[in-house]
């Protein structure tokens, strides 16, 4: 088959590689490339990068709506379409120019975590498992019945960037599933969303990594592990501000303001919280790198000799 993709982060690169491998990608639509690092030069995506390497063409329009980028679509012919974390937003027309539609792979157990973040709100909200989803496109966001389903556990202690990494090889595997069946004339069968349990997943803000001491400790244990490796649980420990990379929640009675420094030693910081305490591992200081609790406290003499 002759099958365009579209995509643009490291998400997308394991479904690529298992398009490529089935069949012909006779092109790949990526985002443009953004400024990037300190140095604010353009950077092209991960999914560019691998089809350069590959010598696939690369085509990157700011947009798919209009005459012009239809027509270029519709002159490469394609048999299907591939979707998998592209950033843009596909017009009706445009889904149905390819032969056999537009496959989207998405990183949740529809209708749980329509949107742009499903990877971290499910961590977020304490979900005890995730999966991958392969779903043919529609017009409304994420609505479209699915192909086929892959389910997985999410870990205890599992981030956000671990859960990635495992949800984006769990994709090229569901995606190369489905591309074998329609290869052997086995078109996978389309099965209706639910209309109970939906949900969305909104964009994370870097506002939202400011950790409320307010709130129970579990449920900012979840957002340490889900803002990990982006953007980062940040908070005012013993007055410094501290990013902080690695923490779990522990059972403390206490009558503590939230935020008040409740202990400090090798085994972690402990800070309490609305309920119970969050126990600081692993801290990242300003301007400074990622470090051990301990770590930190050694560089804090102040809380080494009260602790």
């Amino acid at each position: 088959m002759r099958i365009v993709f579209a995509g643009t982060p490291e998400f997308a690169v394991p479904s690529l590689r298992a398009a490529a491998r089935q069949h012909e990608v006779v092109a790949v639509y990526t985002q443009p490339d953004r400024p990037a690092g300190r140095g604010r030069g353009l950077a092209a995506s991960p999914v560019k990068l691998e089809a350069v390497a590959r010598g696939i063409p690369v085509l990157q329009p700011e947009s798919l709506r209009g005459a012009e980028p239809r027509q270029a679509l519709r002159e490469l012919a394609p048999d299907l379409m591939v979707v998998v974390a592209y950033g843009l937003i596909l017009p009706r027309a445009v889904l149905a120019i390819p032969t056999h539609g537009c496959w989207n792979v998405h990183a949740s157990l529809l209708p749980r975590w329509r949107g742009a973040a499903p990877i971290q709100r499910a961590i977020q909200a304490g979900d005890a498992e995730t999966g991958v989803g392969l779903m043919q496109m529609e017009a409304g966001l994420d609505t479209g019945p699915v192909l086929l389903e892959q389910r997985t556990p999410i870990g205890p202690e599992e981030t956000g960037g671990q859960l990635h990494d495992r949800l984006a090889d769990l994709g090229a595997q569901v995606l190369a599933d489905g591309l074998g069946l329609l290869r052997a004339g086995l078109r996978p069968q389309p099965q209706p969303q639910p209309e109970d349990g939906i949900t969305y997943a909104h964009k994370l803000d870097k506002a939202e990594a400011r950790l409320d001491w307010g709130r129970p400790a579990e449920e900012l244990a979840r957002t340490v592990r889900a803002f990990n490796p982006w953007p980062v649980a940040e908070g005012m420990v013993a007055g410094e501000r501290l990013r902080i990379h690695g923490a779990v929640a522990i059972e403390a009675g206490h009558d503590a303001a939230p935020g008040t420094l409740l202990a400090a030693g090798r085994d972690g910081i402990d800070v309490a919280c609305g309920r119970g305490a969050l126990r600081l591992r692993v801290v990242q200081r300003e301007g400074g790198r990622a470090i051990t609790a301990a770590d930190w406290l050694n560089a804090r003499r102040d809380l080494a000799r009260s602790a």
